[in-house]
């Protein structure tokens, strides 16, 4: 907190100054300008398909740079912000303030800040408003932003059916996550890609002291994929976000580490976009239905990509991206996956037996709610991860320790109320798509 009090004193203003549209090599160059006046500038950029710089176009870039300035205001973590680069009224500052305080729920916790939706930022526009020019639209087609990890490639198999029509969606193509697209059988020049580049001067912040933390990753995606949609003239966006995203980190808050993944923020996304970009792009999770313990059972049957997926966020660092097998995605994985794939085939994807690791015991607590909090990772519900953890107890006949210490010290879950038929109804799912789920549940249920 004290070092919070210094700098949001020291900084006490971030201004969104412009942005920069520069066509380059048949793509199109995006940077960004955001100043906190007497410590630096920052300039990020993102490279995208080429489109037609229009008002309305130019209208989206300025929304990406509102979703994009979280990143570098963290550092600070400055009272004020001001809006010099576009205008915003009063509903849509609500409405970033929003996201930016929920977004930012995990840093503010693990950075012991204390602050108050009311106090911990005023957003100030210093633009007057402008006629946009909102295009003709009639758009076609799914546009699939993919990561890399199971989520995705479910929804990839889910919708092989409308292959002449999908796009898979990539922002920062790693080896793995192009892979996942091709082993589904897209050409390579038939996935869009983006660039995003960090300023390297927050890094060098970051090395200095100042703020640090975890920042809403999936709302730049729905504003990177939204602009993507468009230019691809797509009508809908579909994420891979299941009904877990749903649940806090710390009991009794709406500390999230997914919260740009949550039902709450798809809506209020689509709610934003439909009142201000007023064209029809549709966002929505196609696995918002689902379970994380669901999406696992599906997920085991589709071998091709058994070794190839990876969600490991350290191990993402390296080259090859690999899983670590030390951090809570990991181990929250391969708990996931063991009812259906424990013992031989989950070890080959892994490389060893994370049940086996006794350094893994306070995470593997934390996970199935007998810690203080959950994991601040994109994990499932405490109550799923139990689910599996009984569901591969009662399935074996010696225990690696891990379980072995869950069966001694925890009371194992009711599994006759059977996860795998539960179906959550608060989505955005259309019939064809809750219809075509439905379907690929049954075959495997």
């Amino acid at each position: 907190m004290d070092k919070y009090n210094e700098l949001s004193n020291l900084y006490d203003t971030f201004i969104y100054e412009s942005y920069n549209i520069e066509k380059k090599n048949n793509k199109v160059l995006i940077t960004f300008d955001f100043n906190i006046p007497n410590l630096t500038h920052f300039y990020p950029s993102i490279e995208i398909d080429d489109f037609e710089i229009t008002d309305f176009t130019e209208y989206l870039v300025f929304h990406l740079g509102l979703i994009e300035l979280i990143s570098y205001w963290k550092a600070t973590c400055s009272k004020n912000v001001i809006i010099k680069a576009g205008y915003l009224n009063d509903d849509q500052i609500e409405f970033f303030k929003k996201l930016y305080f929920y977004g930012l729920g995990e840093l503010f916790y693990t950075n012991n800040i204390e602050v108050s939706y009311d106090n911990f930022m005023k957003i100030t526009c210093t633009n007057t408003p402008k006629e946009i020019s909102i295009p003709n639209y009639n758009g076609f087609g799914n546009l699939i932003p993919i990561g890399g990890g199971k989520d995705s490639n479910v929804t990839l198999e889910i919708l092989k059916n409308y292959f002449e029509i999908n796009t898979p969606f990539i922002i920062n193509t790693k080896d793995v996550n192009l892979k996942c697209a091709l082993v589904a059988g897209y050409q390579q020049n038939k996935i869009a890609t983006v660039k995003r580049n960090l300023d390297k001067t927050l890094l060098e912040l970051n090395k200095k002291g100042f703020i640090n933390g975890h920042t809403p990753f999936s709302a730049i995606v729905a504003f990177t994929s939204y602009i993507e949609a468009y230019i691809l003239n797509k009508k809908y966006i579909i994420l891979s976000n299941e009904s877990s995203a749903n649940e806090s980190n710390v009991e009794g808050t709406k500390i999230n580490h997914q919260y740009s993944k949550t039902y709450e923020f798809e809506n209020d996304f689509n709610n934003y976009t439909k009142k201000y970009f007023k064209i029809d792009i549709k966002y929505f999770s196609l696995l918002r239905p689902l379970s994380e313990y669901q999406i696992a059972l599906l997920f085991s049957h589709y071998e091709k990509y058994h070794n190839i997926f990876k969600s490991c966020n350290v191990g993402s660092k390296t080259v090859p991206w690999k899983w670590c097998c030390n951090c809570p995605k990991c181990l929250f994985v391969f708990i996931i996956l063991s009812p259906h794939l424990y013992k031989e085939k989950l070890v080959k994807i892994f490389g060893e037996d994370l049940y086996e690791k006794k350094e893994l015991l306070n995470t593997f607590i934390e996970l199935t709610g007998n810690g203080k909090t959950k994991p601040f990772e994109c994990v499932g519900t405490y109550h799923e991860v139990r689910y599996s953890i009984t569901k591969i107890i009662n399935k074996l006949d010696k225990l690696p320790y891990l379980l072995e210490y869950y069966k001694n010290n925890y009371k194992l879950e009711d599994t006759s109320i059977k996860l795998e038929n539960k179906f959550n109804e608060e989505n955005n799912l259309d019939e064809k798509f809750i219809k075509l789920l439905k379907e690929e549940l049954d075959k495997y249920v």
